[in-house]
C-alpha cells in the first residue's frame, strides 16, 4: 500500500475561542507547501469558526447549556450539561476520533492530531493512536507564579494548581511525554521554561490570540516639541469591551456604563492648564452577534444624545457605528472596527476574556468590573489579573472606577512597567505562522 504524500490533519478544540486560535493556525498551514488536508471536530458547540477555511466538520457536535464554562460556579453547569447529554457525546467524539484516524491508516494515508485547549483534546489526541502536537491556550505559569517566584495567596485551593511545580498536572504532563506527542506549545515563555525542565517538548513560539490585530491607520507616533502640551490637549480614548457571550453582556454593558459615569464625574473636572476639560472618547467595541440598539438604549438613558459621526474629534473606520455626545465627551458603539478600537484606546474598561488579553498584550492597562458570570464573575476576575499582572487593574466596584483611572495616569513609572508587562504575557505577533510552521516540520 503507497502512502500519499499529503498529510491528513485532525483538529480537536474544546470552545469558541480555542476554535479560533486553531482557525488561526490551520490558516498559515493551508498556506505552507505540501499543506495537510484539514478535518476538524469541535468538542464544544457548533464549531462555526471553522467555517471561514470550509474546513468539514467530523461527528457529533452539540452546544450545551453551559457553553463550555463549566468551571465557574461550582459544578451547576456542569450538572446542566450531563443532563443535556455530555457524556454520551464525549463517549461518541473519542470514538470518531479513533475511528478517524483508523480510516486513514486503512487509506494508506498519513494522519495526525492537533489539540487546541485544555486537558480534553490533549487526551483525545493521546488516545487517537495518530502522532499528535498541543496548543495550551487554558493554562499558564502566571496563574500561580511570576518572574519573581510563586504568587502569595489564601485561598485553600491555590496549593493544589501547582503541588508538583507546575500548572500542568504530572498526569497532563504525561500526555505530554508520551512517544506519539511531538510538540507543545504553551502560550508564554514562562510556561515554557517551567515545562521545558521537566522534559516536555515544548516550543516557545508565541500565542496566536496576538495575531491579526492590525488597526486600519498607521500606528507610528510623531513627537512634536511640545509634547506635554499636547498629552493635555489630546482626548482620552476609553475602549469598553463587554463580552461576547448573551445574555451576560448586556449585564455587563450595564456595569460598564456605571464606570463610564464615574470617570465621566472624576475627568471632566476643568484642567487648570489648558483652561477647558479634557476630552474624553469611549469606544465601545462591540461582537457583531450583540444587539446594538439594546446597548444604545442604555447609553441614551445615560443623558447621550445622538451626535453625527463626521463631527467626532476623531476619525473612525467604522462608517455604521452609532455616535453620541455629552458634555465635552463623545461615544461611539461599534461593530466592525475591533482592531482600531484596540489600538486607538488609551486605556479599557473590560469585563471580557480574550478582548482584555488582547488589549493588555498590546502594552496597555484593562480595568476590569467583576460581574454575575456565567464568565466573567469575581472567580474568573481574579484569575485573570493573575494571569495579565499588573496590566490589570481590578475594580470591585464600577462607581469607583473615575478614582482609579486617576490614580493611574498620574503615574508614568507604572504606566511603563504595564506596557512592558503586556508583552512579555501575551508575545509578539506572528505565533500562528510560526507553529504552522513547527506543526509541519515535526507532524509532517
Amino acid at each position: 500500500m503507497n502512502m500519499t504524500s499529503q498529510l491528513q490533519l485532525l483538529t480537536l478544540s474544546n470552545g469558541h475561542g480555542e476554535d479560533v486560535i486553531a482557525v488561526r493556525i490551520l490558516k498559515e498551514l493551508l498556506q505552507l507547501e505540501n499543506s495537510p488536508k484539514i478535518s476538524a471536530l469541535p468538542l464544544v458547540g457548533e464549531g462555526y469558526a471553522y467555517q471561514e477555511l470550509n474546513i468539514p466538520i467530523v461527528g457529533s457536535v452539540k452546544t450545551m447549556p453551559s457553553g463550555g464554562f463549566i468551571y465557574m460556579d461550582g459544578g451547576q453547569q456542569l450538572m446542566r450539561d450531563v443532563q443535556g447529554g455530555l457524556l454520551k457525546l464525549t463517549l461518541n467524539q473519542i470514538q470518531t476520533t479513533r475511528e478517524w484516524v483508523k480510516a486513514q491508516k486503512q487509506a494508506g494515508n498519513r494522519s495526525a492530531v492537533l489539540a487546541v485547549g485544555d486537558i480534553l483534546p490533549l487526551l483525545f489526541a493521546s488516545i487517537s493512536g495518530a502522532n499528535y502536537a498541543f496548543v495550551g491556550t487554558a493554562k499558564s505559569e502566571y496563574y500561580v507564579r511570576d518572574d519573581g517566584g510563586l504568587l502569595k495567596r489564601t485561598n485553600k485551593g491555590a496549593y493544589w494548581e501547582n503541588f508538583s511545580g507546575s500548572i500542568y498536572h504530572p498526569w497532563e504532563r504525561w500526555l505530554m511525554t508520551r512517544r506519539r506527542c511531538k510538540a507543545i506549545f504553551p502560550r508564554d515563555s514562562l510556561t515554557t521554561t517551567i515545562l521545558q525542565e521537566m522534559r516536555v517538548p515544548v516550543f516557545d513560539l508565541g500565542n496566536p490570540m496576538m495575531d491579526n490585530l492590525q488597526p486600519s491607520f498607521p500606528t507610528h507616533r510623531i513627537y512634536a516639541t511640545d509634547t506635554e502640551h499636547q498629552e493635555i490637549i489630546r482626548p482620552l480614548v476609553v475602549t469598553l469591551l463587554p463580552g461576547s457571550r448573551t445574555p451576560e453582556a448586556y449585564d455587563n454593558w450595564e456595569e460598564i456604563m456605571i464606570g463610564v459615569s464615574s470617570l465621566m464625574e472624576t475627568m471632566l473636572e476643568r484642567n487648570p492648564v489648558s483652561h477647558g476639560s479634557k476630552i474624553l472618547i469611549f469606544l465601545g467595541a462591540i461582537a457583531p452577534n450583540l444587539d446594538s440598539h439594546i446597548l444604545a438604549q442604555f447609553v441614551t438613558s445615560q443623558g447621550w444624545k445622538p451626535h453625527p459621526i463626521a463631527e467626532l474629534p476623531v476619525k473612525f473606520s467604522d462608517d455604521k457605528a452609532l455616535t453620541f455626545k455629552q458634555r465635552n465627551a463623545y461615544f461611539v458603539l461599534a461593530q466592525n472596527a475591533y482592531n482600531d478600537c484596540l489600538h486607538m484606546a488609551d486605556i479599557a474598561i473590560a469585563m471580557a476574556g480574550t478582548a482584555t488579553e488582547q488589549f493588555v498584550g498590546l502594552g496597555k492597562p484593562a480595568f476590569t468590573i467583576p460581574g454575575k458570570g456565567p464568565q466573567f464573575n469575581p472567580v474568573f476576575a481574579e484569575a485573570q489579573s493573575r494571569l495579565l499582572g499588573n496590566s490589570v487593574i481590578l475594580v470591585p466596584r464600577a462607581e469607583n472606577l473615575g478614582k482609579q483611572v486617576k490614580n493611574l495616569l498620574a503615574d508614568p513609572d507604572k504606566l511603563h512597567a504595564i506596557a512592558e508587562n503586556g508583552l512579555l504575557r501575551m508575545g509578539k505577533p506572528g505565533a500562528a505562522q510560526r507553529i504552522a510552521e513547527c506543526i509541519m516540520e515535526r507532524l509532517g
